[in-house]
């Protein structure tokens, strides 16, 4: 009888633990629901919407028009322009990333985490300004066009280009792709280093065989929250592209705007967040987990 007295409480306790649990949430919860689930409904209803002429949206017919039209010229052109340059910034954060990571995570405690510090300045400012800061440095009588000019290497003139914008993307998802390598690279136990070198393998030996498997989870991790974000990049290419290349995230804008599209946009949308949810999927399959 005690025995199953003490069960009895034990379910009671856990039922109280699980409703407390769900209170505590509830405001979180609510909040996704009217501030993501609905949007998203909405979106993927738009979808399958129609257009009329004079440019509304009609719920009222249902259709898959909008997805048909995904396979136009036009918007093929511009998701392989998207898709090319949210994979050009990914390899240029990486490239860049993986020495500072593996520096930051080499260095003693206060040096490590004053350079962290530093890492993370950037994200002390709004986005939209650091990316104007980028414009006024990249313009026709800005100091990155002048120091150019001025070595003799051309006129320095990159803004409205698409060099200007994966340099732009490059300088804002940077930390993302620092801080998970950092994170792995980190962990690793050097031990095993120093016991392939006492195996006569070479450093560069060494690094391909016990570094860098090591630290794929968080190349892996750094790669899919650079590329992710950089897909469907608007800022970016409006302020430092000017919209001369349309690009995926600019494109959507446009049908909703200009064009008065709602379908297709909403169809455009419900592409990139398909994109969003797989890298995060393989994020958390591949690399969340070790981080």
């Amino acid at each position: 009888m005690p025995a199953v007295a003490t069960q009895g409480l034990e379910h009671q306790a856990e039922r109280a633990k699980s409703r407390q649990g769900f209170l505590l949430g509830l405001p979180a919860i609510v909040y996704l629901l009217v501030f993501f689930v609905i949007p998203l409904g909405i979106v993927i209803a738009y979808s399958f919407a129609t257009r009329t002429r004079s440019g509304r949206t009609e719920l009222n017919d249902w259709n898959v028009e909008a997805y048909r039209r995904l396979g136009e010229d036009v918007v093929r052109a511009v998701a392989f322009r998207s898709l090319w340059i949210a994979v050009l910034t990914t390899v240029v954060c990486l490239v860049l990333a993986y020495p500072l990571a593996y520096f930051i995570s080499t260095r003693s405690p206060a040096v490590r985490n004053m350079m962290l510090v530093g890492v993370m300045i950037p994200f002390w400012s709004n986005f939209l300004i650091r990316t104007y800061a980028w414009r006024v440095l990249l313009d026709s009588d800005g100091l990155f066009t002048q120091m150019v000019s001025a070595v003799g290497l051309g006129d320095g003139r990159i803004l409205f280009t698409s060099n200007a914008v994966i340099l732009g993307l490059v300088y804002g998802y940077l930390p993302f792709m620092v801080l998970p390598l950092y994170a792995s690279i980190e962990r690793i136990d050097w031990s095993l280093v120093e016991g392939a070198r006492d195996l006569y393998a070479s450093g560069w030996m060494a690094f391909r065989r016990v570094v860098w498997p090591l630290s794929r989870p968080g190349v892996i991790a750094g790669s899919i929250l650079v590329f992710v974000p950089s897909f469907g990049a608007f800022v970016t290419p409006a302020i430092l592209g000017g919209n001369k290349k349309g690009l995926m995230g600019s494109y959507i804008v446009d049908q909703f705007l200009d064009a008065r599209n709602g379908p297709l946009g909403a169809s455009l949308s419900v592409v990139v967040l398909g994109v969003m949810l797989v890298g995060t999927l393989i994020y958390f399959r591949q690399g969340g987990r070790t981080l």
